[in-house]
């Protein structure tokens, strides 16, 4: 009688989950078992996902948090871990699949959407190949900043629903090692990525390649289901939420690091956060990865290599879909991505409709200036949303008056800047002003999570095991 009461008394494992991907078959997954570990201190809860869930925060204890996603009691479901492949830097690699987590469960939100909670460091698995199965605290620490500072910005991201120190002693050549270690629950619309179909194709499945379409179609993109075209429909929608998903991390300053087909989500999500990092200043070379040594997912190459991603997952949809179509949805990518990362950055800018040559124009002398000046580019959108006044429409001399160019070639790109902004706020009617304020807030986060911000958090952690000033660095990027 015990755990009956004790699973209706959690509010996690009487949600109504459904097998939406474990009705397919073994053909897509391995179940496995979760890790047990010594001990289980709940570090960060989700609370702002709790109501998509259908869950009221005050209800749910952190012991609840505990026992479903750190000692995995009385789970609702069989633990699943899919199998994949995937183009890591360019290479083919058949050896992967969920090496050091599983899905937990699938449910519906309160939005009706399918939702995915995947593990991360819960143990060893079928293609662990060698690995310990395990996530350093340090990666689960680094993964919730990512997916909320992400989140803040407008990308449309997974983000963390726990993480929970494991009281394990790991060893790492990126990481001092010993390091602490954890597991951590992923909140994602689908677990389904790029490299899914890229092993059915290795594994000449056509048939399988159908039915995990079909599947895809039917939860994810229900719209086109009865579609008698909807194969082709499916794919070049993918194509443009690639492309705009592309476009919010450029405009976002965010290097992904790690862009394999097998971290492409089959549903245009971001996920997967692990040397990624923002830029300090624009700079189309920089790259997040040490172990990137050429550069192949440096921050300005992320369009052409999601591009090129979306060009790899034609050969298994090849199977069901013409080439002709597949062509035809991949030839919409650039348009896309630059409509949308030209709405974005206007948007950082305060605008939101200019015509095509204005919007064009403005965003390519904003580049210029943020690459020339090298600018810390978040501190820029930030302080032009602190600064922003509406007596910038009545006196060009009021915008950024107290900022100064020594550097002669930088004062007249500046002022160059600044009479094109001008002209935009006056060809403006002057009631948009307020509007514009308001979307420089909304647009522009005033925290940017930058590489010494998460590692003096991470300092107080490692050494005085202080918490403090990762909540406080949470709490800014998510303000």
């Amino acid at each position: 009688m015990q755990p009956y009461l004790f699973m209706i008394s959690n509010p996690f494992l009487s949600l109504d989950y459904e097998p939406a991907l474990e009705v397919l078959g073994d053909d897509y997954h391995d179940i496995v078992s979760a890790a047990a570990f010594p001990t289980h201190v709940l570090r960060f809860r989700n609370n702002d996902l709790l109501g998509t869930l259908g869950l009221n925060p005050q209800q749910v204890d952190d012991n609840d948090f505990i026992a479903a996603f750190g000692t995995f009691q009385n789970a609702p479901r069989p633990f699943l871990a899919l199998r994949y492949h995937g183009y890591q830097f360019g290479e083919y690699n058949p050896f992967l699949g969920d090496g050091r987590g599983f899905l937990y469960g699938q449910m519906r939100g309160t939005d009706g959407e399918l939702y995915d909670f995947g593990t991360k460091g819960s143990g060893t698995t079928p293609y662990s190949r060698g690995g310990d199965g395990r996530l350093t605290l340090k990666g689960g620490v680094r993964e919730v900043l990512a997916a909320e500072a992400l989140h803040r910005a407008g990308v449309r991201t997974s983000r963390c629903l726990s993480l929970i120190e494991t009281g394990e002693q790991l060893w790492r050549g990126d990481e001092p090692s010993p390091t602490r270690s954890s597991v951590m629950v992923r909140f994602s619309r689908s677990h389904l990525r790029f490299g899914t179909f890229e092993r059915l194709h290795q594994l000449d499945r056509k048939d399988l390649i159908a039915v995990l379409l079909d599947h895809v179609i039917e939860h994810y993109y229900p719209h086109l289901q009865h579609q008698i075209d909807r194969y082709a429909l499916f794919y070049a929608e993918l194509v443009q939420r690639i492309a705009k998903l592309t476009a919010e991390w450029m405009s976002a300053g965010f290097c992904h690091a790690v862009l394999n087909t097998d971290n492409m989500s089959i549903t245009g999500e971001s996920f997967d956060y692990g040397p990624y990092a923002f830029m300090p200043t624009f700079d189309p070379t920089f790259t997040a990865a040490y172990f990137d040594y050429f550069g192949r997912y440096s921050y300005g190459n992320q369009p052409a290599i999601c591009r090129w991603n979306l060009e790899m997952l034609q050969a298994p949809l090849g199977r069901v879909i013409s080439y002709a179509d597949l062509e035809a949805g991949l030839a919409t990518f650039g348009a896309h991505y630059n409509q949308c990362y030209r709405q974005r950055m206007l948007n950082k800018l305060g605008f939101e409709t200019l015509s095509d040559p204005e919007a064009n124009e403005f965003v390519k002398l904003t580049l210029h200036w943020l690459k020339d000046s090298q600018i810390e580019y978040h501190q820029f959108f930030t302080e032009l949303t602190q600064q922003f006044s509406r007596s910038w429409r009545e006196d060009i001399d009021q915008i950024f008056k107290d900022v100064r160019m020594v550097d002669h070639d930088l004062g007249l790109l500046w002022n160059q800047w600044k009479i094109g902004y001008f002209n935009l706020l006056l060809s403006l009617p002057e009631a948009e002003v307020d509007q514009i304020c308001d979307r420089l807030h909304r647009h522009n986060p005033a925290t940017a999570l930058l590489r010494p911000e998460i590692e003096t958090a991470w300092t107080a952690i490692a050494e005085e095991d202080d918490w403090s000033q990762f909540y406080d660095l949470l709490d800014r990027v998510r303000s």
